[in-house]
Formats: structure tokens, sequence, C-alpha cells
């Protein structure tokens, strides 16, 4: 009777256990495919890498227009408003 209320204290341990195993095993099956995913994309990661830190350095660097904000109010409150479509002319009438 203690063997198996040992293995139940240790459930969780053998479940890591196997888990890290199945975790290994999918890495060394598949990492020679990723690799060649890798090694066949790797200007389009390397490009995209050096996009996004450039649209990074230049949003820190270049300073936002001081401006009003009234400027934009005009569009914001047409966007936001409750304006009548043009097409809708049968309820205009009523």
């Amino acid at each position: 009777m203690k063997i198996p209320e040992k293995l139940l204290k240790l459930r969780y341990h053998f479940l890591a256990t196997l888990m890290l195993c199945v975790t290994l095993f999918c890495v060394i099956v598949f990492a020679p495919k990723l690799l060649t995913l890798f090694t066949y994309f790797w200007p389009l990661f390397v490009s995209t890498a050096l996009v996004l830190a450039l649209v990074f350095i230049f949003a820190k660097t270049s300073p936002l227009p001081q401006t009003e904000a009234s400027i934009h109010k005009g569009l914001l409150d047409y966007v936001a408003g409750d304006h009548d479509s043009p097409l809708d002319l049968h309820n205009k009438f009523d």
C-alpha cells in the first residue's frame, strides 16, 4: 500500500517529466524542418526586423506637430455625429 501512495504523491512530477520528454522529442523531430524554413526565409525576417526598427526609431525621434485640437474637431464631429444620409430622402419629408 505504500508504493501506490508514494506514486500518487509524485504524479505531478511524473507528468512534468513526461511533458518534458514529449517536448524534447518534438523539438528533435521538428527542428530540422524549422531550420530549413529559417534558412529559406531569413532575408524576409531580417528585412521585417529592419523596417520595424526604422519605424520605431522614426517614431521616437521625429517630433509631433504642435497643432490645435480644433483643426480636427470638424472631422471628428462628422465621424462621431449622427448625420442624415443623402440617399434617405423619404424620411425627410414626413
